[in-house]
């Protein structure tokens, strides 16, 4: 096997980015860089005709516990951005689902992809194959270091929720979440915790659950409230902020049916606001994704040689409905607390945007 662009790169002690500019041509490095960069690639016997060509196919790759578009509807929002901005750029797009028992590295094979984008979660092992294979990679709501990533602001959303409860008078606030494998779950997670420390509250760690591992999202999400509920009988919490709307509306479900009144005594906070959000009785009050343009930016990311920044994060907006705030007049806009040091009351239901 020739030498690597990611050999070339440890040999100069640059970034693999630096290299591809300088073998490239490209603007952004100084002559002296360019040279020493070139120099150390002729020395290992670098190949230039391994210079990355240009991407006509790409691979979009789901891990197989993301692949229920019914049940959670995220991703195929993702591959709608992937596939429209594909086609503005003449690029074929496929779509390949993987777990951890599959030969993922033979299935890219069979698709011979120029590039990949891999969205959601993926074991570790996974992702470290997937590098392996030397040809472009975004991650997409994912992180790793080093690679190209489109992320949501996580936590400021988690910020914009959890300040939204405070500013109804909500102290008790519980959290569903899911495994903390997954970045933005993780990151959901934090911004509920740290929204406590920044407000002056104190945490109460008994009202943070987890799903089952193995359940699907909506029995996880209802079994998850129903042990919460449970377990708080003395003190029981007056909101809940779910990592997600399926989570959200498995949760408002079941308080319904332990005769709780939502909003008046549990008020619910979901995130992504997916299609049946709206549609909820009461409608769930929930934080707004573009989820579409998570998918757009990945490609935008592959197909620029050389990116201002790597890791690109976008905005996400808090969308205010009956879960929260008794509705009785059409919602109206109205801009909500980015941070504590911030803070607005929001006076009435409506939208509020957060700015990166």
């Amino acid at each position: 096997m020739g030498t690597t662009i990611r050999e070339v790169a440890q040999a100069a002690n640059v970034s693999i980015g630096t290299v591809s500019r300088a073998l490239k041509n490209q603007p952004g490095l100084s002559e002296a860089t360019r040279a020493r960069v070139v120099e150390v690639a002729n020395a290992l016997g670098y190949d230039w005709g391994q210079l990355r060509p240009r991407i006509r196919r790409l691979t979009f790759l789901l891990h197989r516990q993301h692949n229920n578009f019914a049940a959670s509807p995220f991703f195929s929002h993702v591959l709608h951005g992937v596939e429209d901005a594909c086609r503005e750029h003449g690029i074929v797009p496929a779509l390949l689902t993987a777990g951890p028992a599959d030969d993922t590295v033979q299935q890219l094979r069979l698709h011979a992809p120029d590039a990949i984008a891999v969205a959601g979660f993926v074991e570790p092992e996974m992702l470290a194959a997937l590098v392996a294979q030397e040809r472009p990679l975004v991650l997409i709501d994912l992180w790793a270091a080093g690679l190209r990533s489109v992320n949501i602001d996580n936590l400021p959303g988690a910020a914009l929720a959890m300040n939204h409860l405070f500013e109804l008078g909500r102290r008790r606030i519980a959290f569903i979440g899911g495994s903390l494998a997954h970045y933005s779950i993780a990151q959901r997670a934090l911004g509920y915790r740290r929204a406590f420390f920044e407000a002056g509250l104190l945490f109460d760690p008994s009202l943070e659950v987890t799903i089952d591992a193995g359940l699907d999202p909506d029995t996880g999400a209802a079994r998850a409230m129903e042990r919460l509920l449970d377990s708080t009988r003395g003190a029981p919490p007056d909101a809940v902020f779910a990592y997600n709307d399926a989570a959200a509306l498995a949760a408002l479900r079941v308080c319904q049916q332990r005769g709780l009144r939502v909003p008046e005594d549990i008020a619910i906070v979901g995130f992504d606001d997916i299609a049946g959000a709206a549609h909820a009785v009461p409608a769930l009050s929930t934080i707004a994704v573009d989820k579409e343009a998570l998918g757009r930016r990945g490609v935008e990311l592959l197909l620029d040689a050389a990116p201002a920044a790597s890791e690109i994060s976008l905005p996400v907006r808090l969308i205010v409905r009956g879960s929260t705030v008794a509705q009785t007049a059409t919602a109206a806009p109205a801009a909500a607390p980015a941070s504590p040091s911030s803070r607005r009351a929001t006076p009435h239901p409506g939208v509020a945007t957060l700015k990166p």
